[in-house]
């Protein structure tokens, strides 16, 4: 009698062992949208400006992407507030850059996005991922032209043998025409978020003097449309400090210019990127063989100025992996283009799918512009001269300490 007992204890107690494992070891996501155009704005409203939120979680790690139509975004005392409020490990928020938005005041901005945020937490779901990249036509090109004298130039300077502001869309390189997609689905296969990653200033409109989401406005708006409005569809910049838009208005002069902005251009960007995204979307299926995981390791170095060494920036960074495949770098600031194409080739050929999300914030100073060596060399607004320029050679020892971090937090490294 004592030994069936005993049989039974074990049975139950391996029976609650194997229930938990199984109930802790679900990938789960949650998301919201909301509007974060100010109340009473400066310039008229043409289209609103939107936080979407994304909350990830597996067992005891969840992080949360929220991205802003904004054209920069840091804040230190909120993203204690909602660390603390719905247990991540880490915020990131994403400023997509829009340089036709108009910050809302602190507090009602702050009410919005912690809004946005308990609705996606008190609405997580069972989720599968997929995710990649589709190349097409560039819709981007380099704004920091190399001229007659063998130095760059900002693309809206002209000389005599370039137009400026690039009217003939004359496609300088380096570029990545890439759109990349992070796809979550729940349990029944319905696609409730996207990532939408591409790297691009969005100031189709140069000077617009009116509030747009710009051609990123457009893109999500499109793209949750394709899906019958049943998806949010966060966009997060990549390496597009150094990028301008192929459609671009030369922009007004002023408030009271008559020439109204150019959205049938804003548009039409918008309207490409998003079909790009959309079949892209419609390709990709989670892989049935992937194990459910996050991993995430963040750190931080400390550089000074270029040229003001009296500069300090502390530069906070983090390296994720998703499902042992999706491994993403979010960088702060603006790091170009050559970070971006890097980070891909350096994971491609060995069956990962990387990601760079540039202008990503999750504490720590801001450093504006990242250019690469080569770049800061030829020079041109971000690359040698600008606000705040940080130390020569800092995007490419953040980079490279995200690829040590990255080899380390999967326990590649050879322990001695």
């Amino acid at each position: 009698m004592n030994r069936f007992f005993m049989i039974l204890l074990f049975m139950s107690c391996l029976m609650t062992s194997t229930h938990v494992s199984f109930a802790a070891g679900k990938l789960k996501a949650g998301t919201a949208k909301i509007n974060i155009t100010p109340l009473n704005p400066k310039y008229p409203v043409h289209d609103s400006l939107y936080a979407r939120s994304l909350i990830l979680e597996f067992d005891d790690v969840r992080i949360a992407f929220v991205s802003v139509d904004l054209g920069g975004y840091t804040n230190i005392p909120l993203s204690e507030t909602l660390k603390k409020q719905f247990r991540l490990k880490e915020v990131y928020f994403c400023p997509q850059h829009t340089h036709s938005a108009e910050r809302a005041p602190d507090e009602w901005l702050d009410k919005q996005i912690i809004a946005v945020m308990e609705h996606a937490s008190g609405e997580m779901f069972e989720t599968t991922v997929s995710g990649g990249h589709r190349y097409f036509p560039q819709l981007s090109f380099n704004r920091l032209i190399i001229r007659e004298d063998g130095r760059a130039r900002e693309s809206w300077l002209g000389d005599d043998h370039y137009r400026a502001v690039n009217p003939e869309r004359i496609p300088h390189g380096p570029v990545d025409p890439a759109v990349g997609i992070l796809k979550f689905e729940d349990k029944e296969g319905r696609i409730r978020a996207v990532i939408m990653n591409y790297a691009c200033h969005p100031d189709v409109a140069w000077n617009n003097f009116e509030l747009s989401g710009d051609y990123v406005g457009y893109a999500t708006r499109y793209t949750e449309e394709a899906f019958d409005n049943t998806i949010n569809c966060l966009f997060v910049q990549g390496g597009g400090g150094n990028q301008a838009p192929l459609f671009k208005d030369g922009g007004r002069k002023n408030p009271d210019d008559p020439r109204p902005s150019n959205y049938d251009l804003i548009d039409r960007m918008g309207k490409l990127l998003s079909i790009e995204a959309v079949k892209l979307t419609k390709e990709l299926y989670p892989n049935p063989h992937d194990e459910e995981n996050i991993k995430v390791r963040s750190d931080s170095l400390f550089f000074i100025g270029r040229d003001d060494k009296e500069l300090k920036y502390n530069v906070h960074f983090s390296v994720i992996s998703i499902n042992n495949r999706y491994v993403i770098a979010t960088v702060p600031g603006e790091p170009f283009i050559k970070f971006q194409i890097d980070w891909k080739r350096e994971f491609q050929p060995y069956g990962l799918v990387p990601f760079l999300f540039g202008y990503t914030w999750n504490g720590g100073k801001w450093p504006i512009y990242l250019p690469d060596i080569r770049s800061a060399a030829y020079g041109g607004y971000g690359a040698d001269h600008g606000p705040g320029l940080i130390e020569i050679g800092a995007g490419e020892k953040i980079m490279l300490k995200q690829l040590e971090n990255y080899y380390r937090m999967t326990g590649t490294f050879r322990k001695n």
